[in-house]
């Protein structure tokens, strides 16, 4: 752990150096802040790199402080947020004679036949909603990103929950990706299903894979920056 002193400002941060040529700064849902740079970067170059992100910096950790109850909290009635393709929706239950979520003008609407304050029941309806759309979504972001191979073979598509990963690949058979990626844009999704079908072909994250991903998926640093943010790596 480092200490980053800005004026009147005072963070604590994780340095972790690599085998790599760029920094790159990184602040998590729970706030944490990680610094990963080359291994010969001197202290003076990461501190004046801290110096430049530091209203980055500032705005991502209000960020996450401001929604951190909803993200760690959630207690299933209205008022809360949640995020959806990069959005965030207001949450709005209701009572009504038959289950229902919807989408409407920035907010996710759960019609329910329960209390509106039972929140295990809205939880429920909540919960198959989002795994109902991330299955059609990853599905129909899948056999788009396809074309932009010419395979012959392709693997199988699959879902699974991962702490440390948004995607991973499975021997040329089967592509996992993380349901978290949901309240992500869809650039993002896309970004880390090219990025698996990339493996297809190099199985390392050599020169001719970065080539390969580069000619696939162009500006993909900046998507790969915006998945940061959210915590998990790739």
């Amino acid at each position: 752990m480092k200490k980053f002193i800005f004026g009147t400002f005072i963070y604590e941060y994780l340095l972790i150096k690599q085998n790599r040529k760029t920094l790159s700064l990184t602040v998590t849902p729970d706030l944490k802040i990680i610094l990963k740079c080359p291994n010969n970067a001197t202290e003076e170059k990461i501190e004046s790199f801290l110096k430049r992100k530091w209203f980055w910096l500032e705005k991502q950790l209000s960020f996450f402080k401001k929604y951190q109850r909803n993200i760690y909290k959630k207690e299933y009635i209205t008022g809360e947020g949640y995020l959806y393709l990069g959005k965030q929706y207001k949450l709005v239950v209701k009572r009504s004679n038959q289950d229902l979520v919807s989408l409407t003008k920035g907010k996710l609407l759960v019609s329910t036949t329960k209390l509106v304050s039972n929140g295990n029941y809205n939880k429920k309806l909540i919960n198959a909603w989002f795994s109902e759309k991330t299955e059609k979504i990853f599905r129909e972001r899948f056999l788009a990103m396809l074309l932009k191979f010419d395979y012959k073979n392709t693997p199988a598509l699959g879902i699974r929950e991962m702490k440390k990963r948004w995607g991973s690949f499975l021997n040329k058979n089967k592509i996992f990706l993380n349901p978290k990626l949901i309240t992500t844009p869809k650039e993002c999704i896309d970004y880390v299903i090219v990025h698996e079908l990339c493996h297809l072909k190099y199985k390392n994250h050599n020169k001719k894979f970065f080539e390969l991903f580069q000619k696939k998926c162009p500006g993909w640093k900046k998507i790969k920056e915006k998945l940061e943010i959210l915590g998990i790596g790739i």
